[in-house]
């Protein structure tokens, strides 16, 4: 199969019109990802003394097969199917989250996935990307609405806010309340409307600090020796050095709980030293600085927007992952991007990132058709 640039449509058309470079780095974390499944499983289903096995790690494979699929499937896509697509997606979500709020398993405390036995889905996870679009498709809308367009979006994310802080998951409602300030500040929000942002989220965090009392124990902990996993995640961290212990040689990773998921970070740390952890956090920053560039050149607004929100949230859950496995930032319970374990996980960020490849594609100057999701709201004209 040729390749040349000479070739139109299939893959070659694609493949030439794609940011290449990005893409390499979003496999080049799978792989990673892969490798750290197979060195953390034997710590979430055994011990330094039993033999364990790799369910999680073969599970992950599958994961990682199926979230290529979807990452290659919609960076394919026009952007008037990922506008649709992330509609009914977000609608989803939204209903999913409701869900596992009045029927989900309780586990710790928080109610956050739908059990299918072989895999267990959270709906949060697929609610961050697909109002990156939206919010980003209204922002674009040429026409004037019926109410401020930040008021609009703001009016979209209330009920997914309401919802992620009911579970209770204090990850997914910050991240996805600092999506919606992102967007803003891309599109040229007013200081009145960043500076009502930053407030409102203070008062928010003041709040749950003095009402919520797991939040509140996580902030007392950060704040004075620190907790117990981060505790051993930093052993974990000076246990490996700068080239690790070796290849399913570490120890510590058979007491820190999660070490297969939120606290993958310190797994990569014990075993393979801050050779791999640097490489990791510099590929996490090149994918988004290539992503935020080439959103930047891109003609159509709605391009604009979207390509730098879908870059943006994928960087903060992952500086806050490693953050917390450092111990830079209070425990949250969030997974590191394309390298954690789970499905929700992988397959969300798939999704994320083949629509920001897809948003981001070199496409011809001729428009395409169309959609107008949000013409309900437009304001009347005389």
């Amino acid at each position: 199969m040729s390749l040349s640039r000479a070739n139109k449509g299939g893959f070659a058309d694609w493949w030439w019109t794609i940011d290449r470079a990005a893409l390499f780095a979003m496999l080049a974390l799978i792989a990673i990802g892969l490798i750290l499944a197979f060195a953390a499983s034997p710590a979430a289903t055994g011990g330094p003394f039993t033999q364990g096995d790799f369910r999680f790690a073969i599970k992950q494979v599958a994961f990682a097969a199926i979230a290529a699929i979807i990452m290659g499937f919609t960076s394919m896509l026009s952007l008037r199917a990922i506008k649709i697509g992330s509609a009914a997606l977000f609608a989803l979500s939204l209903l999913g989250c409701l869900f596992v709020l009045l029927w989900g398993k309780e586990v710790l405390g928080a109610r956050r996935e739908i059990d299918f036995g072989w895999i267990s889905l959270q709906p949060s996870e697929f609610l961050k990307p697909t109002f990156a679009v939206l919010a980003a498709a209204i922002f674009a809308e040429k026409a004037k609405l019926v109410a401020r367009k930040e008021i609009v979006t703001f009016a979209l994310i209330l009920p997914a806010l309401i919802i992620l802080a009911l579970q209770p998951d204090d990850g997914q409602t910050g991240l996805l309340l600092a999506l919606w300030g992102v967007i803003l500040f891309f599109n040229g929000a007013s200081l009145v409307w960043m500076s009502a942002l930053a407030a409102g989220s203070a008062a928010l965090g003041l709040a749950a600090y003095l009402l919520v009392p797991h939040f509140h124990d996580r902030i007392a902990q950060y704040a004075g020796q620190g907790g117990y996993q981060t505790g051993l995640a930093l052993k974990a961290f000076a246990h490996g050095g700068w080239i690790g212990v070796g290849p399913g040689a570490g120890t510590i990773k058979y007491r820190l709980p999660d070490a297969h998921s939120d606290f993958i970070f310190a797994v990569a740390g014990e075993e393979f030293g801050l050779a791999l952890c640097g490489l990791i956090a510099l590929l996490f920053a090149a994918l988004s600085v290539r992503l935020l560039l080439r959103a930047s050149r891109q003609r159509d607004p709605f391009a604009q927007l979207a390509g730098s929100g879908l870059a943006i949230v994928v960087a903060l859950q992952a500086f806050i992952n490693m953050g917390v496995a450092t111990s830079l930032l209070p425990a949250k319970g969030m997974t590191l991007p394309f390298i954690s374990y789970g499905g929700s996980s992988l397959f969300a960020v798939a999704l994320t990132m083949g629509f920001a490849l897809s948003v981001t594609r070199q496409r011809p100057r001729t428009a395409e058709r169309d959609v107008e999701l949000f013409g309900f709201l437009r304001e009347a004209r005389a």
